[in-house]
């Protein structure tokens, strides 16, 4: 493990102006021009929930005046004429012309400017409450009242608004409405490479790390005919980041800023600061809205990475770190933060101090803290590592966090054993039943990135290398003799782990008629196996399958030729 650094060593003065160096020559990467979307409202508001709610809370809106509409659904109803409730009663005159469903099935989907409501009949037939009520297709706000919320999100869509009557914050969230009128834009934060998506691929399933983090439920898996991908709807997306850190591939890319450029403002940072004196640097990942609000500055040791959302920094940019001259990591939890996102940081916290452990690191270079001062401005208890020379960020993730996790190694004292990681971990081998695979190639046709690769036809072979494996399970799914099995784990044998080895080799196949190599011995007795009874290879027509694709076509029509009466079946 890493030598615990002296406190003596620690110079305060020194270290504020090696970071106010650090500051003045590093700037954070900022987009001047970032792709955005639009959306457009022009204020019709549907308001749900039960019937003294929402008659409430519309006589307030229509007070304003300055919506495009108002539409009333009733989920639970209140007896006006019951209610000794003067209040209410003037609610019911001052709304009695808004039009008014009442329904316990509505289907609520959409965003800001673009709300579907469906009320589903008992005939299973369904209304567009937005026609009914106002004429038009959607809705562009919605004001949800009920007691259980109908979109039920982490982070719901822009223009859903879901609270209580009663709640501190009902005055500001009808304000918010009121101004919710107009056109706005926000960035679109992502990218998608589908090339490298480890997400499906030839009618096969594999990797759902995206979709099982998103908070905003943005994300979708679209199936077209056997094909399925990714789409990321950027009218929900809030920019979690969590989906991009979660992607063991980059396909998912953060544009606020880019990942090589975060990557690249951290060790610029770094250097500057290391440059200028400074010992020790903490670098701490946090919200640049925690940042704003922030009472007290950060000690002199400590280096903000000021992030549009926490969840745009995972396990590459804090091992990166290291790398780069860090002497520790932590991650600023606050309230507030989503559930899910909270679960991916613990997890990408997890593989971290896997992987430190396993190269002969202390765990606790990357922490997660709470919102204190005190641990935030803690002195740093480890010595910096040796900083990498400049790396190649232009390179893909899971390169770059390879180049890292080298780094790292040749610095610490790696373990020879393969070490246990969190289930879903982007970190395994293969294993391979040589007797039942017929080096098909079906799992190398799958896999979306270099690790499984064939040989050529005079030399059938299947290789592997575990460096580049993301553990998607494409393979294992593809493979029709079920020869593949994922075997999770970190290998800390560097060599082994970015060496290429080979799983099955065997002698080529010799097509009968022309000697030209075409397939593996195994790969033709397991066809010929399952073609046998076929009536197309009945008799001496089973030889075909020991004939190149050339002369099995010269073959077939040579019988015809000779068959007159095969010529008619055609």
């Amino acid at each position: 493990m890493a030598n615990r650094i002296p406190a003596a060593s620690l110079d305060p003065s020194r270290d504020r102006a090696a970071k106010d160096t650090a500051y003045a020559q590093v700037s954070w990467p900022v987009n001047l021009a970032p792709s955005s979307i639009s959306y457009q409202s022009h204020g019709h508001l549907l308001i749900i929930g039960n019937e003294r709610d929402v008659r409430m809370a519309a006589q307030h809106l229509l007070k304003v005046g300055t919506l495009g509409s108002i539409a009333l659904l009733i989920t639970a109803a209140t007896s006006i004429d019951s209610a000794c409730d003067e209040e209410l009663e003037q609610a019911y005159d001052a709304t009695v012309a808004l039009p008014c469903y009442q329904t316990r099935h509505l289907r609520l989907s959409g965003h800001l400017g673009a709300f579907q409501a469906q009320i589903t009949l008992d005939d299973a037939s369904a209304i567009n409450l937005a026609q009914a009520c106002i004429q038009r297709d959607h809705f562009d706000l919605v004001l949800d009242l009920g007691s259980s919320a109908q979109l039920d999100l982490q982070l719901p869509p822009p223009g859903y608004h879901a609270i209580d009557i009663e709640s501190a914050a009902y005055e500001e969230t009808l304000a918010t409405l009121i101004d919710s009128v107009g056109e706005f834009e926000k960035p679109k934060y992502f990218q998608i490479d589908h090339a490298i998506c480890a997400h499906a691929g030839r009618g096969q399933s594999g990797c759902t790390r995206c979709l099982d983090v998103c908070p905003a439920d943005a994300i979708k898996s679209v199936t077209q005919r056997i094909e399925s991908w990714i789409e990321i709807d950027p009218y929900l997306c809030h920019g979690a980041g969590s989906c991009t850190s979660a992607c063991p591939t980059g396909a998912i890319q953060y544009l606020l800023p880019q990942p090589q450029r975060q990557l690249d403002f951290v060790r610029r940072l770094l250097g500057v600061y290391r440059h200028a004196g400074g010992t020790a640097p903490v670098l701490r990942f946090c919200d640049q809205a925690w940042l704003e609000k922030e009472s007290t500055t950060a000690a002199p040791h400590v280096l903000d990475v000021p992030l549009e959302e926490l969840g745009a920094a995972g396990l590459e940019h804090w091992l990166a770190a290291l790398a780069d001259g860090a002497a520790e990591v932590r991650i600023q939890h606050h309230a507030g933060l989503p559930e899910s996102l909270s679960r991916l940081i613990d997890d990408q916290l997890e593989q971290a101090r896997a992987l430190l452990s396993t190269l002969g690191h202390d765990p606790l270079r990357v922490i997660i803290i709470d919102d204190s001062p005190t641990a935030r401005d803690a002195p740093a208890r480890f010595a910096c590592l040796m900083p990498r020379e400049e790396p190649d960020l232009a390179a893909n993730k899971r390169d770059r966090l390879n180049a890292v996790v080298d780094h790292l190694g040749s610095l610490g004292q790696p373990s020879s054993e393969r070490a246990p990681v969190p289930a879903g971990s982007p970190f395994g081998t293969i294993k391979v039943d040589e007797a039942a695979c017929t080096l098909c190639m079906a799992c190398v046709a799958v896999c979306p990135t270099p690790a499984l690769r064939g040989g050529d036809n005079d030399s059938p072979r299947l290789g592997f290398r575990e460096a580049d494996c993301v553990q998607c399970g494409l393979c294992d799914n593809a493979c029709p003799e079920n020869a593949i099995t994922l075997a999770p784990g970190f290998l800390g044998d560097l060599d082994a782990r970015n060496t290429p080895r080979i799983c099955k080799e065997e002698d080529a196949f010799a097509c009968i008629n022309c000697g030209k190599p075409f397939a593996t011995s195994s790969t033709i007795a397991s066809i010929k196996a399952k073609l046998v009874d076929h009536p197309y290879f009945a008799g001496d027509a089973i030889r075909r399958l020991e004939m190149c694709e050339d002369c099995r076509v010269k073959d077939v029509w040579r019988d015809l030729a000779r068959n007159p009466d095969a010529q008619l079946k055609i």
